[in-house]
Protein backbone atom coordinates (compact mmCIF):
# COMPACT_ATOMS: atom_id res chain seq x y z
CA UNK A 1 0.00 0.00 0.00
CA UNK A 2 1.50 3.07 -0.99
CA UNK A 3 1.61 6.35 1.26
CA UNK A 4 0.76 10.11 0.65
CA UNK A 5 3.22 12.78 1.86
CA UNK A 6 3.70 16.70 2.25
CA UNK A 7 7.37 17.81 2.03
CA UNK A 8 7.05 21.49 3.90
CA UNK A 9 9.67 23.85 3.72
CA UNK A 10 10.38 25.52 6.74
CA UNK A 11 11.17 29.82 6.53
CA UNK A 12 8.31 31.28 4.94
CA UNK A 13 6.21 28.14 4.83
CA UNK A 14 5.68 27.20 8.51
CA UNK A 15 7.54 30.60 10.01
CA UNK A 16 8.19 33.54 9.16
CA UNK A 17 11.46 33.78 7.06
CA UNK A 18 13.71 36.26 8.53
CA UNK A 19 16.43 35.16 6.95
CA UNK A 20 19.24 33.25 8.92
CA UNK A 21 17.53 32.55 12.28
CA UNK A 22 19.46 31.48 14.79
CA UNK A 23 18.25 32.62 18.00
CA UNK A 24 14.60 30.75 19.29
CA UNK A 25 13.07 33.54 20.20
CA UNK A 26 12.95 35.00 16.62
CA UNK A 27 10.71 32.20 15.68
CA UNK A 28 6.98 33.58 14.46
CA UNK A 29 4.16 30.77 13.59
CA UNK A 30 2.72 31.67 10.20
CA UNK A 31 -1.07 31.93 11.21
CA UNK A 32 -3.08 28.55 11.51
CA UNK A 33 -0.10 26.40 10.12
CA UNK A 34 -0.59 24.15 13.34
CA UNK A 35 -4.00 23.42 12.21
CA UNK A 36 -3.82 22.84 8.86
CA UNK A 37 -0.37 20.14 9.83
CA UNK A 38 -2.70 18.28 12.49
CA UNK A 39 -5.62 18.24 9.72
CA UNK A 40 -3.26 16.53 7.13
CA UNK A 41 -2.00 14.03 9.13
CA UNK A 42 -5.44 13.18 10.72
CA UNK A 43 -6.15 12.79 7.07
CA UNK A 44 -3.18 10.12 6.91
CA UNK A 45 -0.17 12.33 5.39
CA UNK A 46 3.07 11.69 6.19
CA UNK A 47 4.66 14.52 6.95
CA UNK A 48 8.10 16.05 6.23
CA UNK A 49 9.80 19.33 6.94
CA UNK A 50 12.51 20.35 4.12
CA UNK A 51 14.82 22.80 4.96
CA UNK A 52 17.40 24.42 3.27
CA UNK A 53 19.84 26.02 6.12
CA UNK A 54 23.14 27.62 4.14
CA UNK A 55 23.70 29.46 7.60
CA UNK A 56 25.53 26.17 8.74
CA UNK A 57 27.78 25.91 5.85
CA UNK A 58 28.43 30.22 5.99
CA UNK A 59 29.15 29.67 9.71
CA UNK A 60 26.39 32.06 11.07
CA UNK A 61 24.74 29.16 12.68
CA UNK A 62 25.18 25.41 13.55
CA UNK A 63 22.43 22.38 13.64
CA UNK A 64 22.56 22.95 17.12
CA UNK A 65 20.68 26.52 16.33
CA UNK A 66 18.79 24.75 13.96
CA UNK A 67 17.12 22.26 16.26
CA UNK A 68 16.45 24.91 18.88
CA UNK A 69 14.60 27.45 16.58
CA UNK A 70 12.88 23.82 14.85
CA UNK A 71 12.03 22.95 18.83
CA UNK A 72 10.72 26.58 19.28
CA UNK A 73 8.60 26.44 16.35
CA UNK A 74 6.83 23.18 17.57
CA UNK A 75 5.89 24.65 20.50
CA UNK A 76 4.50 27.42 19.00
CA UNK A 77 2.59 25.18 16.76
CA UNK A 78 1.58 23.42 19.85
CA UNK A 79 3.41 19.86 18.02
CA UNK A 80 4.82 17.24 19.74
CA UNK A 81 8.59 16.46 19.06
CA UNK A 82 8.26 13.42 17.21
CA UNK A 83 5.55 15.21 14.80
CA UNK A 84 7.15 15.23 11.34
CA UNK A 85 7.89 11.56 9.66
CA UNK A 86 11.33 13.19 9.07
CA UNK A 87 13.53 16.25 8.79
CA UNK A 88 15.70 17.04 6.52
CA UNK A 89 18.22 20.17 6.96
CA UNK A 90 20.41 20.91 3.89
CA UNK A 91 23.59 22.97 5.06
CA UNK A 92 25.30 23.64 1.92
CA UNK A 93 25.48 26.80 0.82
CA UNK A 94 24.62 27.42 -2.94
CA UNK A 95 28.48 27.50 -4.91
CA UNK A 96 28.74 24.31 -2.17
CA UNK A 97 28.45 20.79 -4.04
CA UNK A 98 24.99 19.94 -3.78
CA UNK A 99 23.80 17.09 -2.19
CA UNK A 100 20.47 17.94 -0.36
CA UNK A 101 20.02 21.41 -1.19
CA UNK A 102 16.71 22.19 -2.97
CA UNK A 103 16.06 22.13 -5.76
CA UNK A 104 17.68 18.94 -5.38
CA UNK A 105 15.16 15.74 -5.08
CA UNK A 106 17.47 13.62 -2.98
CA UNK A 107 15.78 13.78 -0.25
CA UNK A 108 12.64 13.06 -1.36
CA UNK A 109 13.38 10.54 -3.45
CA UNK A 110 15.02 8.82 -0.62
CA UNK A 111 11.63 9.40 1.55
CA UNK A 112 9.59 7.64 -1.11
CA UNK A 113 11.32 4.65 -1.31
CA UNK A 114 11.71 4.28 2.41
CA UNK A 115 8.28 5.40 2.95
CA UNK A 116 6.44 3.44 -0.26
CA UNK A 117 5.29 7.20 -0.79
CA UNK A 118 2.85 7.57 -3.67
CA UNK A 119 4.34 10.15 -5.53
CA UNK A 120 0.60 11.12 -7.19
CA UNK A 121 -0.62 11.68 -3.55
CA UNK A 122 2.37 13.84 -2.44
CA UNK A 123 3.75 17.61 -2.37
CA UNK A 124 6.04 20.14 -1.51
CA UNK A 125 5.38 23.09 -0.37
CA UNK A 126 6.98 26.08 -0.07
CA UNK A 127 7.56 29.66 -0.86
CA UNK A 128 10.78 29.47 -3.16
CA UNK A 129 10.97 28.60 -6.76
CA UNK A 130 13.99 25.88 -5.19
CA UNK A 131 10.79 24.30 -3.27
CA UNK A 132 9.14 23.93 -6.42
CA UNK A 133 11.95 23.01 -8.38
CA UNK A 134 12.87 19.81 -5.79
CA UNK A 135 9.18 18.74 -6.04
CA UNK A 136 9.24 18.34 -10.06
CA UNK A 137 12.46 17.21 -9.89
CA UNK A 138 11.46 14.44 -7.62
CA UNK A 139 8.10 13.71 -10.08
CA UNK A 140 5.42 15.15 -7.32
CA UNK A 141 3.16 17.47 -7.10
CA UNK A 142 3.96 21.51 -5.64
CA UNK A 143 2.13 24.28 -4.26
CA UNK A 144 3.29 27.44 -3.75
CA UNK A 145 2.68 29.64 -0.70
CA UNK A 146 2.55 33.57 -0.18
CA UNK A 147 3.23 33.87 2.65
CA UNK A 148 7.61 34.37 1.92
CA UNK A 149 9.47 34.68 -0.50
CA UNK A 150 7.73 37.67 -3.28
CA UNK A 151 6.83 35.77 -6.82
CA UNK A 152 9.25 37.11 -9.51
CA UNK A 153 8.63 36.35 -13.58
CA UNK A 154 11.05 33.49 -13.00
CA UNK A 155 8.60 32.02 -10.52
CA UNK A 156 4.99 32.81 -12.41
CA UNK A 157 6.83 31.36 -15.59
CA UNK A 158 7.86 28.48 -13.54
CA UNK A 159 4.18 28.13 -11.82
CA UNK A 160 2.31 28.78 -15.31
CA UNK A 161 4.96 26.27 -17.08
CA UNK A 162 3.91 23.69 -14.13
CA UNK A 163 0.32 24.44 -13.38
CA UNK A 164 1.35 24.72 -9.74
CA UNK A 165 -1.66 26.25 -7.00
CA UNK A 166 -0.82 29.56 -5.08
CA UNK A 167 -2.50 29.66 -2.60
CA UNK A 168 -2.17 33.15 0.63
CA UNK A 169 -1.18 30.52 3.12
CA UNK A 170 -0.57 26.89 4.39
CA UNK A 171 -4.28 26.89 5.48
CA UNK A 172 -5.59 27.63 2.48
CA UNK A 173 -4.39 24.77 0.68
CA UNK A 174 -7.13 22.54 -0.97
CA UNK A 175 -5.54 19.75 -1.62
CA UNK A 176 -6.80 16.79 0.65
Amino acid sequence: MYNKALFLDRDGTLILDKHYIKDPDDVEIIPNAGDFLKTAKGLGYLLFMFTNQSGVSRGYYTFEDIALCNQKMLELLNLPEDFFTEICIAPESPTDPQIYRKPSPRFILEMIDKYDLDPKLSWMIGDHLNDLKAGINAGINCAWVSTGKPRNEDIEDYIHEHSIPIFSQLSDLVIF
